[in-house]
This record gives structure tokens, C-alpha cells and sequence, in this order.
């Protein structure tokens, strides 16, 4: 059987991450006697520049084609000043909603090795290791109506819709139940059913969820405290599922429990398990062509697709370890190295997460 990947480079550091990425993927395929066929295609302001649009019918038909694609990041202020509608992000946010990439996995695991490199205390996030799942699909980033209009007063108002259906809720729900039954059996549903009329319904179908799972233990928060839940004790949790907007906030505050969002993978994923890999980070475009990016967050997000689309779980385990060895070894980017601590280029440490799988394969 040969896997399909389409690789999306995108913008900023997105291809220069991609590149160590790349090189890891095909020295593990060549290792582990995988059959892999990679394509390329464009995404975001490079898509823009080259085509027009942020995604384009040629990525589109791509995408659908592959059995898991992984990503760079995308955006810029290069492009800041298009209409919105085809700004980068709506590349994004455009192949999430034509692949049905519902379920966001964002997992935060603190490596031991970089405890010093948090912005808590380490015995607060020592052994960190929790995932968060975020509804990708609905809520306010995609409900309609939305846009511009002007008051009877005649001012500007801006508006957007937060919606959920029922189906929506659930098969998240039912994605994290799942993956909890995988870790720690605990899952904590994020809302705002206090105030929310949308995560009212959240709550009610995460209820309804939880039955089929008497093994797997629930828990409701309002977001607002698990926001402070998180910096306060962020060990309490194992799994958290939530919608789209608080996904994405509370995703990118646990990244900083790890000590930098450069070292974290995520996976977005369609009903029968394809996904698209991409790091946390965004495109960094203040740092774009210096060749100091990390490319850690993108090489775990490799590991991840290899785990989760393509079943072959010898390559994930693999690319993980080889990540602990560089760790052990002292390899830092800029983005973690402690005070006073060398740091090495973007090439320099997918030289020598290579190098490690040499080693561990």
C-alpha cells in the first residue's frame, strides 16, 4: 500500500520548517520500508501569489486525493491589506471546511527536558501531558450571518453568529470520549452554558454523550475559569473538548505551559480518520527566511499523521523518541533555549533529529 501525502509548505517559516520535515519523512519511509508517494501543492499567501485565491481548485483536488496532508502554517502581513475574503487564513479555514476536518487535536506535553523553559513553575508543569479537542468546523468562525452593516445612528457595527448543531457537538464529543478511554479516562467539557444558548445545547449533547461512556469520567467548566484552571494547575486535566473560538485560545495558552508553542504538533481530522498536520505556531513572518524557526512542532506533527491517518504507529513512536534524544542532547532553538544557552539553526536540529533516527530506528 502506498500513502498519498500532499505537503502544503505555505508562508513565512512554513517551508523552511516543511523542508526538515520532509527529509525526516523520507529517511523514516526509507528506515521502515514505507510506501509513500509526496506531492506539493499550494496553500495561503503563496497560493495568493501564484493563483489568485488562498485555496486553490488544484490543492483542492489534491487534498482530496491524499490520504493526510501535512502543512506549514500560513499568513503575513504581506497580504493584510486584501479583501478579507481572500485573505490566507481563508485558505485555511477553507480546507478544514472542504475536508470536514471537525476534530482538532492540540496536545500539550511538556518534554522534562525543557521544564526550565515554561513560564510556570516547574513542578507545576512537570510531566504536563494533555490533549485538547477542538470542534473545527462550526461555531463562530463559520457561523452565518455575519459581516458589516451601519446603525440606525449611523455607526459601523461588525457581527458574527455562534452556531452549533447537535450532530456537530456530538461527533467531537464522541472523538474525545474515544481518546480518552486511550490516556487517563477524564474528559472536561469547555463552555459558556451560563450565559451561551449554543453551549447550552454543548452541554446538554456532552451529557448525553457521556452515557455511552460510564468508564470515561466528565466534567463541565466554564471557560473563563478553565482558562485560570490551566495556568493555576493544568495537571488537573487530561482531555478537553470544546467549540471553535475557545479552542483556540485555550490551545494556544497551554502551548506556553510547554514552553514554547514551537515544540507543539496538532492534528485536524475528518470522520473516517484523514487529517491534515500542522504545528501550533503560526507563520512567523518576523523571523521568515533567518533560518532560526524551530522545526520540532512540525516534525511531531508528522509523527502524528504517520499515528493517526496512516497507521504505521513504529514511524510516530520513532519520530517522538528521536525528539527526546535531540532534547537530551542539548539541541535548543532559539524560541527554547534558557537564558544564556546556545541555540542552533532550523537546519542544524533537523540535522540532528536525523541523525537520531539513525540511531533509533
Amino acid at each position: 500500500m502506498t500513502h498519498r501525502v500532499l505537503v502544503l509548505p505555505g508562508d513565512g517559516i512554513g517551508p523552511e520548517v516543511m523542508a526538515e520535515t520532509v527529509a525526516v519523512i523520507e529517511l523514516v519511509n526509507q528506515k521502515l520500508g514505507i510506501e509513500m508517494s509526496l506531492e506539493h501543492a499550494l496553500l495561503g499567501g503563496a497560493a495568493i501569489d501564484a493563483e489568485g485565491v488562498p485555496y486553490p481548485e488544484s490543492t483542492a483536488q489534491k487534498a482530496h486525493q491524499a490520504d493526510a496532508i501535512i502543512l506549514g502554517a500560513v499568513g503575513g502581513p504581506k497580504w493584510d491589506g486584501l479583501d478579507r475574503a481572500i485573505r490566507p487564513e481563508k485558505g485555511l479555514l477553507g480546507i478544514r471546511s472542504d475536508l470536514q476536518l471537525f476534530g482538532n487535536l492540540r496536545p500539550a506535553i511538556l518534554y522534562p527536558q525543557l521544564a526550565g523553559a515554561s513560564s510556570l513553575k516547574p513542578d507545576l508543569v512537570a510531566g504536563l501531558d494533555l490533549l485538547i479537542v477542538r470542534e473545527l468546523t462550526g461555531g463562530i468562525y463559520f457561523g452565518q450571518p455575519r459581516g458589516f452593516d451601519t446603525t440606525d445612528d449611523g455607526q459601523r457595527r461588525g457581527y458574527n453568529t455562534y452556531v452549533y448543531t447537535e450532530s456537530e457537538i456530538r461527533r467531537v464529543t464522541v472523538l474525545a470520549f474515544d481518546l480518552a478511554r486511550k490516556r487517563g479516562s477524564r474528559v472536561c467539557s469547555v463552555d459558556k452554558a451560563n450565559v451561551l444558548e449554543a453551549t447550552m445545547l454543548w452541554r446538554e449533547v456532552v451529557n448525553e454523550v457521556a452515557k455511552d461512556y460510564p468508564d470515561v469520567e466528565l466534567s463541565h467548566m466554564y471557560v473563563d475559569n478553565a482558562a485560570m484552571q490551566l495556568i493555576r494547575a493544568p495537571k488537573q486535566f487530561d482531555v478537553m473538548v470544546t467549540g471553535n473560538m475557545f479552542g483556540d485560545i485555550l490551545s494556544d495558552a497551554a502551548a506556553m505551559l510547554t514552553g514554547s508553542i514551537g515544540m507543539l504538533p496538532s492534528a485536524s481530522l475528518d470522520q473516517a480518520g484523514r487529517g491534515m498536520y500542522e504545528p501550533c505556531h503560526g507563520s512567523a513572518p518576523d523571523i521568515a527566511g533567518q533560518g532560526i524557526a524551530n522545526p520540532l512542532a512540525t516534525i511531531l506533527s508528522a509523527a502524528m499523521m504517520y499515528r493517526y491517518s496512516l497507521n504505521e504507529p513504529q514511524a510516530a513512536d520513532a519520530i517522538e523518541r528521536a525528539v527526546g534524544v535531540v532534547l537530551d542532547q542539548g539541541y535548543r532553538t532559539g524560541d527554547i533555549a534558557a537564558a544564556g544557552e546556545a541555540s542552533v539553526s532550523t537546519s542544524t536540529m533537523g540535522a540532528a533529529v536525523r541523525a537520531a533516527l539513525e540511531n533509533v530506528l
